[in-house]
């Protein structure tokens, strides 16, 4: 079984570098899937009220067998679940549906800022820590605007963003913020979701025959490198196993720079969704 390395937080917990997502797995398949990559090795999982397949993910831990201690579960706030006291119901509904006392990881899910409740949230948030249900909290899509203004109200900085970030949308003045403010970076759609050609860039495809690995484990070792924590997706077993793969390897600084080049700069790389739309 693959030893998947930790990274520490701000807060002096630690985090596996690699995850396996389940956003877009369906509900009915989540125990499978989930199932089947703990029986592959994955310890980190992520997951959110929103994406409707907490329970299933909650099933697959209990048959396990895995001790809690070994795993790390993470969940969201969703945007309609930000104001009032309604953190405190989301956080303790997720719980019910995990089948867990806690989470590891609790995240705002997007700072929705034309609701302007991201702030209240974050409030919310700290008081979940500290009411022991979360180990660490932090943010998910959120812009530099986004985090100064979390910060300068409450003191608190997040132990991770998760950003959209991949080789044509690297987010660098996010990046540049969080890693200035010890802030860990998970980045969610690592391969552009398939959005792009991302496969067929020289930078990928000389690195992937230079070390004979396919051009989404060069990818994915580029996340790395890069300190990024990842989350690829997939329900096919041949794929999960790929894609925890990725440490047996290291690029060296061209080949990082080259994929770093990838990036045009301007914003027109994003594949997702921007923050200040969704609401």
């Amino acid at each position: 079984m693959t030893l998947i390395p930790s990274l520490t937080l701000n807060d002096g917990h630690t985090i596996p570098e690699l995850g396996y997502g389940v956003f877009k797995v369906p509900p009915a398949d989540t125990e499978r899937a989930v199932s089947q990559a703990l029986e592959i090795g994955y310890r980190h999982i992520d997951t959110a009220s929103i994406y409707g397949n907490e329970e299933g993910v909650g099933v697959a831990i209990a048959k396990s067998g895995i001790a809690r201690g070994d795993l790390f579960i993470t969940t969201k706030l969703w945007n309609d679940r930000q104001a009032g006291d309604e953190p405190h119901a989301a956080i303790r509904e997720s719980l019910d549906k995990l089948g867990l006392d806690l989470v590891d990881l609790y995240l705002v899910h997007w700072p929705a800022p034309a609701n302007d409740n991201y702030v209240h949230a974050w409030e919310k948030l700290i008081e979940i820590r500290e009411a022991g249900l979360t180990r660490s909290i932090g943010v998910s899509n959120h812009l530099v605007p986004h985090l100064e203004r979390i910060v300068a109200a409450t003191g608190v900085v997040p132990a991770v963003n998760q950003i959209e970030l991949h080789p044509a949308y690297q987010q660098r003045d996010v990046v540049d913020w969080s890693t200035s403010h010890n802030v860990r970076i998970e980045a969610w759609g690592p391969l552009g979701q398939g959005k792009y050609d991302l496969f067929g860039t020289p930078a990928v495809e000389d690195a992937a025959a230079a070390h004979e690995r396919t051009p989404a484990q060069i990818v994915l070792r580029w996340h790395l490198q890069k300190g990024n924590i990842i989350f690829p997706k997939s329900v096919q077993e041949h794929r999960l196993r790929e894609n925890i793969d990725v440490f047996g390897f290291t690029l060296d600084e061209d080949e990082i720079a080259a994929i770093d080049a990838l990036d045009p700069l301007d914003g027109s790389g994003r594949v997702g969704t921007h923050p200040n739309d969704l609401n």
